[in-house]
């Protein structure tokens, strides 16, 4: 496969990967949460979704796949031990810190249909 495709298969895999990311953030704010971040990069990694409902800060990773079942072995131990420790980041400069529960879930977008929100998955 020449350079070239492989750049384009990036770019394509990379667009739907945000989409995924835009559609999951609608989908909770349907669901009664607050978006704080989108794609929250820290040096210990990046937490696709951070969004609040309450004192609950919500931790969300997103999933392009077929299957709901498919998305959520996608993440695996390795990354959500990153999203964790980008998370306590995170909560470390918060203000009200001390007073926020923290949960870590999965949203698995899948064609052409809704998305699917896997609360408290990992």
């Amino acid at each position: 496969m020449a350079d070239s495709d492989l750049t384009a298969m990036r770019r394509k895999a990379l667009r739907r990967g945000l989409m995924s990311e835009y559609v999951a953030a609608v989908f909770l704010m349907l669901k009664g949460y607050r978006i704080l971040a989108l794609r929250h990069r820290t040096r210990l990694g990046e937490i696709d979704i951070i969004a609040r409902k309450g004192d609950l800060a919500v931790f969300v990773e997103v999933k392009a796949r077929r299957g709901e079942a498919a998305a959520v072995d996608a993440v695996s131990a390795a990354a959500q031990k990153r999203i964790r420790a980008a998370s306590d980041l995170w909560l470390a400069r918060q203000v009200d810190q001390a007073r926020l529960s923290q949960r870590y879930d999965i949203v698995a977008v899948m064609p052409g249909r809704l998305p699917r929100h896997f609360p408290d998955a990992f």
